[in-house]
């Protein structure tokens, strides 16, 4: 038999894959390997629900790292014959795209400035950032976003992601707000989602509440004052403040429950110095009986250890620190503002309303002087004061109208379905 032989082929010195990518690619969107079949009965459709990947930051190997795990999965579930869900969506909402646009273009949003239909950003960001107005702000970051998540698309892709591309989403889209609006307001009519006045931590200067992601210590330098509060029976209890100026806003004093110097007076009530306010000693673990006298006192809201007690110990409010970081009016006399002496407690007050909190702290030492109120010399100290990570004055706690969605009382419904609540600070946590 004789034998034809073929003709030669030439064979590259190395295997390569370049070029495989498009060629299947192509392949699978023209072939709908990876679409999802809406009319496919719910028992047989496997779902993943992977949060969306944050565009804001570069791409690293971490990103294909964990989507590579998810993306096992699908295949895996698919091979069984599953109809599997497997969206990608882009999470371009919220505080690291803001911190992405800023950095980016060199801008700051002010809400307080109009609209710039003519702004273009500069090529390359300043040493100052610009301040535009919140619907400028708002433009480049749906021009940024969708440039971002470009990238990270063509980066999935690339590898060969079995996503349905036909259903790709944002969390900032069109859809994904009528999704999000629609359920709060479902919840709303069902009682679960309800306004309240509560403090949040606020910044002064950027005008602007501060998620705890943004927070971070500084060390600075501050001065203990210790102040005289009358008690009922003649005697007096002398505390270490920091915080003079809040005064007015004292609501209550706290010691430790095992501080047998106090174990007696807890319950009973003392009188503030300067406004003559009556105030109650009540007792809570958190007091420090090493700091200062071991007694403390509660302002609304003078740092974050106030609103635990204040909520813990079911306290009155008091708030006089405004979003400007002035002290704001106040009528002594008035409910919520009772003063055993109200005309001499408005007359100090007035002394003080308006004022910056730096300006308020000096001049009410000079009162507290006068009044003979304050015990001995001030010390000066370095403490730890929480600032927004792009702040220059520390941060005040505020009160405003603020939505809470109720889960706690559902915790113990949602942990038998294998989900567990995620805990925040309390002036923060969902009731």
């Amino acid at each position: 038999m004789t034998v034809t032989p073929r003709a030669s082929i030439a064979l590259p010195e190395k295997p390569a894959l370049e070029g495989l990518e498009q060629k299947w690619l192509a392949r699978w969107d023209e072939d709908g390997t990876y679409r999802f079949d809406r009319s496919a009965e719910r028992a047989n459709v496997y779902s993943i629900d992977t949060p969306p990947p944050t565009v804001s930051c570069s791409l690293h190997v971490g990103h294909v790292f964990s989507y590579t795990h998810t993306d096992i999965l699908a295949r895996f579930h698919r091979m069984r014959g599953r109809d599997v869900f497997y969206p990608m969506g882009w999470d371009d909402n919220g505080l690291p795209t803001e911190r992405r646009v800023q950095n980016f273009f060199g801008v700051r949003c002010d809400p307080s400035l109009p609209y710039d239909a003519s702004f273009v950003p500069p090529e390359t960001p300043g040493k100052q950032p610009i301040s535009v107005s919140r619907r400028n702000f708002v433009e480049l970051c749906e021009r940024l976003t969708a440039e971002d998540e470009k990238a990270f698309e063509a980066l999935w892709k690339y590898l060969g992601l079995s996503v349905d591309w036909r259903m790709t989403y944002s969390t900032v889209g069109r859809k994904s707000q009528r999704v999000s609006q629609r359920a709060f307001l479902r919840l709303l009519k069902r009682g679960i989602a309800y306004q309240l006045e509560a403090p949040t931590l606020w910044d002064i200067d950027f005008r602007t509440a501060v998620a705890q992601a943004e927070l971070e210590d500084r060390e600075v330098p501050g001065a203990y004052h210790k102040i005289r509060f009358t008690k009922a029976d003649g005697g007096s209890i002398d505390i270490d403040t920091t915080r003079p100026e809040l005064l007015p806003a004292c609501v209550a004093l706290v010691a430790h429950p095992d501080d047998a110097r106090y174990r007696d007076l807890f319950g009973t009530d003392v009188v503030t110095p300067l406004f003559k306010a009556r105030v109650p000693l009540r007792p809570h673990a958190l007091a420090n009986p090493e700091k200062g006298t071991g007694v403390a006192m509660i302002c609304t809201f003078g740092d974050v250890t106030d609103v635990i007690w204040w909520r813990e110990l079911s306290l009155p409010v008091r708030a006089i620190i405004q979003p400007d970081g002035r002290l704001r009016n106040v009528t002594w006399g008035s409910p919520g503002w009772e003063s055993d002496a109200a005309d001499a407690a408005q007359a100090a007050y007035g002394e003080i309303a308006g004022l910056p909190t730096n300006k308020a702290r000096a001049k009410i030492v000079e009162q507290l002087k006068a009044s003979g109120e304050l015990i001995g010399d001030i010390r000066p100290i370095t403490h730890p004061v929480k600032f927004y990570e792009k702040g220059d004055r520390a941060l005040e706690i505020v009160t405003s109208r603020q939505w809470f969605i109720k889960t706690v009382e559902s915790r113990e419904a949602l942990k038998a379905r294998g989900h567990e609540l995620t805990w925040y600070p309390p002036f923060m946590e969902s009731r």
